[in-house]
């Protein structure tokens, strides 16, 4: 099993968990800010078993296309001085894919004790 982390722009977020959904797989959206624009962005961590991790990232792929946007001056001041005021374009989306193998995946239920849990769950 593996744990597929993709941070993605946040316009790209819904179609990529309708994707991800529709094939079955189950995903959590993390609000997340970072990189050089300080943009809002969404962190989706997918649960996906060995065969399907291809399949998985290529929905990543599928929802998540690069784009270019006209944007005005950043007027950050550590931008200013090889950044020309204006407007300017520049690229947003895509996205950046982790994959990190899982040793342990627990569907945690009040109901169902930590043991019973992990011999249900190993077979997902």
């Amino acid at each position: 099993m593996k744990l597929i982390i993709a941070v993605v722009q946040v316009y790209d977020t819904d179609r990529l968990l309708r994707l991800v959904t529709d094939a079955g797989l189950r995903a959590t959206r993390i609000v997340s800010t970072g990189g050089f624009l300080h943009m809002q962005n969404a962190t989706v961590l997918i649960g996906a078993a060995d065969e399907r991790v291809a399949e998985a990232v290529d929905l990543v792929r599928g929802a998540c296309r690069s784009r270019v946007e006209v944007t005005a001056d950043l007027s950050a001041p550590e931008l200013a001085d090889w950044l020309p005021g204006g407007i300017h374009d520049v690229t947003l989306g895509g996205g950046v894919v982790f994959i990190v193998p899982v040793e342990r995946f627990l569907r945690v239920s009040g109901a169902v004790p930590a043991p019973a849990c992990d011999r249900i769950v190993r077979g997902v």
